[in-house]
C-alpha cells in the first residue's frame, strides 16, 4: 500500500477514528482538514447489507440535490426532430442522431452525461463498448433514456447525481464541493440520505446501513453516526 504524504497525515490526526459524528460535525470538520488545492468534492459512501447478485436488491438511480453538486455538466442529446430542439431549448450542449453518434464511435467523449429517447436506443446500443466501461451508458433507472428530454436535461443541469451500489453493496455519491455552505453540504446529504432510506429492499435482512463515511477528494474518511444522519 503506498504511503500517505505528509499532509494527508496531518489531516488523518485530526479525526478521531473512534468516534461517529453528527453530520453537521463531519461536514464542518472534512472542510477544516481540507488540502486540496482546489475546490474539492464532499462525498459519502454507504456500505449497504444488500446482495446486489439479487434483482430486487439493485440500488440505483438518480436525483436532484437541493443545492446542486457545484459541477457544470456537459450532456450530449441523442435525440431528432421536436426532441432534439427540445433538448437544445433545455440547455443541452450537444444534440444529434447518427453523426453524434458516429463521432463518439470515433473516440470523442468529452461530456459527463447522455440522454437518448427511446426510438434511438437502438442506435445509441453500439456505442455500449465505448459508453458502458465509463458509466456513460443511457439508462431509463437513472432518467436518461426518456421522451422528457426537458426535463432530463434540466434535471442534469441542475445538479443531478446518479447513485449504483457496486458488487460489494457500496454506494458512493457527491454531495457538493468543499467551498459550499456546511448548511447546504448538510441539507444535499440529508435529501440523500432519505433517498437511500427509502430505496431499502424488502427483502434486505439485518441492518440496513452497515457503516456511512464522508471524505473530500484527497481528506481521510470521517465515519457518520447513522442513527444521528437520520434525523
Amino acid at each position: 500500500m503506498a504511503k500517505k504524504g505528509k499532509k494527508y497525515q496531518a489531516a488523518l490526526e485530526k479525526v478521531d477514528r473512534e468516534k461517529f459524528y453528527a453530520p453537521s460535525e463531519a461536514v464542518a470538520l472534512a472542510k477544516e482538514i481540507d488540502f486540496a488545492g482546489f475546490d474539492a468534492t464532499v462525498e459519502v459512501a454507504y456500505n449497504l447489507n444488500i446482495d446486489v447478485r439479487k434483482a430486487d436488491q439493485q440500488i440505483r438511480g438518480a436525483m436532484v440535490l437541493p443545492n446542486g453538486t457545484g459541477k457544470t455538466q456537459t450532456v450530449v442529446v441523442i435525440a431528432s426532430g421536436e426532441k432534439a430542439e427540445e433538448a437544445k431549448a433545455a440547455g443541452a450542449d450537444f444534440v444529434g442522431e447518427a453523426d453524434l453518434i458516429d463521432k463518439i464511435s470515433d473516440g470523442w467523449l468529452d461530456f459527463d452525461v447522455m440522454v437518448a429517447t427511446p426510438n434511438m436506443m437502438g442506435q445509441v446500443g453500439r456505442l455500449g463498448r465505448v459508453l458502458g466501461p465509463k458509466g456513460l451508458m443511457p439508462n431509463p433507472k437513472t432518467g436518461t433514456v426518456t421522451m422528457d428530454v426537458t426535463k432530463a436535461v434540466t434535471d442534469i443541469k441542475a445538479g443531478q447525481v446518479t447513485y449504483r451500489a457496486d458488487k460489494a453493496g457500496i454506494v458512493s455519491v457527491p454531495i457538493g464541493k468543499v467551498s459550499f455552505d456546511d448548511a447546504k453540504l448538510v441539507e444535499n446529504f440529508k435529501a440523500l440520505h432519505n433517498e437511500i432510506l427509502r430505496l431499502k429492499p424488502a427483502s434486505a435482512k439485518g441492518v440496513y446501513i452497515q457503516s456511512l463515511t464522508l471524505t473530500t477528494t484527497f481528506g481521510p474518511g470521517i465515519k457518520l453516526d447513522v442513527a444521528a444522519a437520520a434525523l
